[in-house]
């Protein structure tokens, strides 16, 4: 029987309605991922991630995304009221993808009263290689001839960000690369040889299974956050997005 002292719908920035809030065992989180054209969705706990569905193929987020999370719910015979956070991907990312994920997420959070968690997109896609001995550097296609990305080095079990998010050109992340780093993320299919050309011995490259976004490193993030009272307000919560999109550019030409 799980048992918890809660007496308090979903707070703001810090979990100030109940200061005794307490856990009696693990803690269940639900995690979307929708930053680039993975989707994925995990459900996690303290000591292991249950179950974790990930798409990587051309089909719209909204399409697939609700009908993914009821299955996942279902096959690990679970309900969102079995859950103790939503967390959600915030980007840089896919201005669609991430407008998409984020409201699934508020309306999660609003219908079951659960704390909503966003997550930086590279500091979950960062923790694929938090084991590192070298640098790590997720690097998202921004379209226009850029990447998103951050550098991030392993603290422990975790990474530690290094360098801030930036969208950049690949010929200024060259610049900035200055001992041997491994790459990861979608921008490395648009951008890999290219960095290597430059990079050489400097450049490593993830293996495939490691360079996608996951749902449940977000979870994971999440969980820790959500441990120590911390979460964010669903009304004020917004995507990262680093960049104007190219809506807003031409409206503002």
């Amino acid at each position: 029987m799980r048992s918890r002292d809660v007496t308090c719908c979903v707070s703001t920035k810090i979990l100030a309605c109940n200061p005794s809030l307490r856990y009696t065992d693990f803690m269940q989180i639900i995690a979307i991922e929708t930053a680039t054209m993975v989707g994925s969705i995990a459900i996690v706990d303290d000591e292991r991630v249950i179950s974790e569905l990930t798409l990587n193929i051309k089909a719209t987020h909204s399409k697939k995304l609700m009908t993914a999370m009821s299955h996942i719910l279902e096959d690990a015979a679970l309900s969102l009221d079995d859950m103790d956070g939503i967390a959600v991907s915030i980007g840089p990312g896919s201005f669609t993808g991430l407008r998409i994920g984020l409201s699934a997420a508020k309306g999660l959070s609003y219908a079951s009263g659960k704390p909503l968690i966003g997550v930086p997109t590279l500091d979950a896609l960062a923790s694929n290689l938090a084991f590192s001995r070298y640098l790590v550097c997720p690097i998202l296609d921004a379209r226009r001839g850029e990447v998103y990305t951050a550098l991030y080095r392993a603290e422990g079990q975790s990474s530690e960000k290094v360098m801030d998010e930036k969208a950049v050109t690949p010929t200024s992340l060259i610049e900035m690369i200055k001992e041997k780093t491994i790459f990861l993320g979608d921008g490395v299919a648009a951008y890999g040889e290219f960095l290597k050309e430059r990079l050489g011995d400097l450049y490593l490259e993830a293996p495939m299974p490691l360079r996608l976004p996951r749902a449940s490193n977000v979870a994971m993030l999440a969980l820790e956050r959500l441990k120590s009272g911390d979460m964010d307000d669903p009304f004020a919560l917004v995507p990262r997005y680093i960049r104007k999109s190219e809506a807003e550019l031409k409206w503002k030409s």
